[in-house]
């Protein structure tokens, strides 16, 4: 039996007729010979009668700090309700369906409501279905931890459940549907000239999701990667081979082509963040104020990012939720934190970049020919960040797209 496990988001399943496009492409899987198994998000976005934003803003009316185990309970409705339609629409249209939420599919996670892991996945009940002849439609982003409560798997859980399904499934593909046709060189709402990426490995679209891309979650990545499970990143709406994901980014079986390495993949980026610079406590605290400041960070739960530490001065950015819970924590230990509002992080993502001397250059160069300052740096062996002002965000993604010839083929 051949698997294709196919995530649809929640702009691909928010009206009926959007609806009736997702049962034409499961039909075009069976009529290839595959046995669809179909994950699901919550219909539409926020404002939507039954999205996940609707549905957490609304209890937020009654308390601003829900009771985690209840919202959990709450937000996996959304998918709960679209996939009972979805089944339902798939039956009507001559495929028989049937509908799984996460537990029923066998998505055991551990404890950690609102953004919970998954431990493992006992399939047995999906693969009842297909051998049946029935198309098994999953409730993304939710599951049962080992103690029996419902848990959703945070931002992104529908790309992890497909992912994960994916795997333990031993599916042929794993097809995310969205409403953009694949991963591309930059986001086109910013470049003009960004293009369509035929294929990328996982490092690199890993990469890409965490340094701001929101084509594909990357935890889901990391799950389809421990396998070798291909991915395709493909448009609801377009009849495009969209992108390959694998470790092999060219199919041998395809005649050679002489080409020129492609050192840089894509540039993205990460709007809406804060720098925070702190100077060490010249009161010889027992501690060193690296320590201090990182565990109050961590104590409070608030994510850091894009750290240097000096012994002159330590540096991070938090979101601009977290800036002023961030400010007020520091204060309290006595330091004088440095805020600086209205950040960006852009990133140069390329997994052959590493070795190849140049590269810094050449992005220093192409934000100082647009008057871009550069707050911060930092990189990887597949990236470099630069930290810029966010009026200059859009300038300088563009830029760099530029300079690296990204709209090129």
């Amino acid at each position: 039996m051949k698997i294709l496990v196919q995530k649809f988001g929640g702009t691909s399943l928010a009206t009926n007729e959007l609806r009736s496009r997702v049962c034409a492409l499961v039909a075009d899987a069976k009529s290839a010979g595959y046995a669809p198994v179909v994950v699901v998000s919550a219909m539409g976005r926020e404002n939507a009668a039954y999205a996940t934003d609707t549905l957490l803003n609304l209890v937020k009316q009654v308390n601003p700090e829900p009771l985690p185990r209840e919202l959990d309970i709450l937000l996996a409705c959304g998918e709960t309700i679209c996939g009972v339609l979805l089944a339902n629409q798939l039956t009507a249209q001559g495929m028989p369906a049937t509908f799984l939420n996460g537990e029923q599919a066998g998505i055991v996670t551990d404890g950690n409501f609102g953004d919970a892991h998954i431990r493992c996945v006992k399939p047995q009940k999906i693969m009842e279905c297909l051998e049946q002849g029935l198309v098994a439609v999953v409730a993304g982003f939710q599951g049962r931890s080992d103690s029996g409560d419902l848990t959703t798997l945070g931002r992104g859980g529908s790309d992890t459940t497909a992912a994960a399904l994916g795997v333990a499934l031993n599916a042929e593909y794993i097809d995310i549907y969205t409403d953009v046709e694949g991963v591309m060189t930059a986001d086109p709402r910013i470049v003009d000239n960004a293009r369509l990426l035929d294929s990328i490995n996982y490092n690199e679209i890993c990469q890409l999701a965490r340094d701001g891309a929101k084509v594909v979650h990357p935890r889901a990545i990391e799950i389809a990667m421990q396998k070798g499970t291909p991915l395709r990143i493909r448009s609801t709406f377009m009849d495009s081979p969209g992108t390959f994901v694998s470790n092999q980014i060219y199919n041998i079986t395809e005649p050679v082509k002489i080409i020129s390495d492609r050192l840089i993949t894509g540039i993205t980026y990460t709007s809406n963040v804060v720098q925070i610079k702190v100077q060490p406590s010249n009161s010889e605290p027992a501690e060193r104020t690296d320590l201090v400041v990182f565990r109050a960070m961590a104590e409070a739960g608030i994510s850091v990012d894009f750290i240097t530490v000096q012994p002159s001065s330590i540096m991070f950015t938090v979101s601009r939720e977290k800036a002023h819970r961030a400010e007020i924590l520091l204060k309290e230990l006595g330091l004088a934190p440095d805020m600086e509002f209205n950040c960006a992080k852009v990133a140069v993502v390329g997994a052959a970049m590493t070795g190849i001397p140049g590269i810094m250059f050449k992005v220093v160069e192409a934000l100082d020919e647009r008057d871009i300052d550069i707050l911060q740096a930092g990189d990887s062996y597949t990236n470099i960040w630069c930290l810029v002002r966010q009026e200059d965000m859009k300038k300088a993604v563009q830029a760099l797209h530029d300079k690296f010839e990204l709209g090129n083929y």
